[in-house]
């Protein structure tokens, strides 16, 4: 906005005209020569049928021309505003590098509305003092609507990762970030915009699932109302633990208590493949599941397995399975271990829920839609 004091004279600065000239040179131009032919022009004034017919195709050319330099201008704005909006984007939900701290990492994101690359699903994957940390996450709703709680979500695990020692530590700064959020939402803060896809403030939610691997290959997990990874060892592929799940962070506060899950050892060459339950339940034109277990399965017998060839696998099986782009948001995020040498993990894998967290209500809520 251009302010002027009081009294001064008020002139426009001659960087806003000068980003103007461009812009109106070519009609101002145009214009003036259908004004000068329609004056000088013999031509223009003549009654005949051919003089009639080059008037005509005068006026047509002129008109065609503005239309043509209108056109531009606005596929030029379009092409700038898809390349902010890419940007936007991509320092939301940005790709992983191919290698984390030994691990190598590669993910995708089909958002559910075409005009968008991101949208109710989420990750992450970061190398700290405290071992890698990885979250995998889902927005109740799809689409554009859904980013500002990604963002919430998001923005609160890149501070917490590096600064609790402990994955209930991250997993509680993860709650506080959303109950801030939905509070501001309660209050108008975000604005019908932030809403995902008309869900109203007091039925949000948000399904998480932190990742913790520790130098040595040792998994620990948080799980919030998310589908199980899926362990890639051998020829298999199987879940990374079975417990029941805690709540999805939003409708009620979590357990006093936060254990993190033991899921055992991630051997090298041994890959992980955290998911949302858009991929499970892409359907086909007949109803019929996507299966990933079966598909994930059919990779992990791949040679050599790599994250990229998982995803190019699934991707692939998953396109032909829905007959295009699916109806919701799907995330992958594969992590295999590619470090030599270590010590063995002495944690058994979960297969059972720790005792000292007790079943919530809330675990039976449906997936995000």
């Amino acid at each position: 906005m251009i302010r002027f004091k009081p009294g001064a004279p008020r002139r426009v600065p001659l960087r806003f005209l000068s980003s103007r000239v461009p812009t109106l040179a070519v009609p101002t131009a145009l214009g003036a020569t259908a004004v000068a032919y329609r004056l000088t022009c013999p031509l223009a004034h003549d009654e005949a049928l051919g003089a009639r017919l080059v008037s005509s195709a005068v006026m047509c050319a002129i008109v065609t021309g503005l239309v043509m330099h209108v056109r531009h201008r606005l596929l030029r704005e379009l092409r700038l505003a898809r390349r902010a909006a890419e940007a936007a984007q991509s320092a939301l939900l940005r790709p992983p590098p191919p290698r984390v701290d030994g691990l190598a990492a590669a993910a995708v994101h089909l958002s559910a509305d075409p005009g968008a690359r991101i949208g109710g699903d989420l990750y992450e994957v970061v190398a700290t003092e405290h071992g890698v940390r990885a979250v995998i996450g889902d927005v109740r709703g799809h689409g554009l609507g859904a980013v500002t709680t990604v963002a919430a979500v998001l923005g609160s695990f890149r501070e917490a990762v590096h600064d609790e020692a402990e994955l209930a530590g991250v997993l509680r700064r993860l709650e506080r970030a959303m109950d801030r959020h939905l509070r501001e939402r309660a209050h108008g803060g975000h604005g019908p915009a932030g809403a995902a896809q008309g869900v109203p403030p007091g039925e949000e939610f948000v399904t998480v699932l932190l990742l913790e691997i520790l130098p040595d290959g040792g998994v620990r997990a948080l799980n919030c109302g998310h589908p199980w990874p899926y362990l890639l060892t051998g020829a298999r592929a199987e879940p990374l633990a079975r417990t029941d799940p805690l709540p999805p962070l939003g409708p009620f506060p979590l357990p006093p208590e936060l254990p993190a899950v033991p899921c055992g050892p991630l051997l090298p060459g041994d890959a992980l493949v955290l998911h949302t339950d858009g991929a499970e339940e892409a359907r086909d034109a007949e109803g019929r599941f996507f299966p990933l277990r079966d598909v994930l399965t059919e990779a992990a017998r791949e040679h050599p397995l790599t994250p990229r060839s998982v995803l190019r696998t699934v991707l692939t099986a998953l396109l032909r399975h829905t007959v295009g782009p699916p109806k919701d948001d799907v995330a992958l995020l594969i992590l295999r271990n590619e470090r030599h040498g270590g010590g063995t993990p002495t944690e058994p894998r979960a297969t059972t829920r720790p005792t000292t967290t007790q079943p919530h209500p809330t675990t039976h809520l449906q997936s995000p839609a």
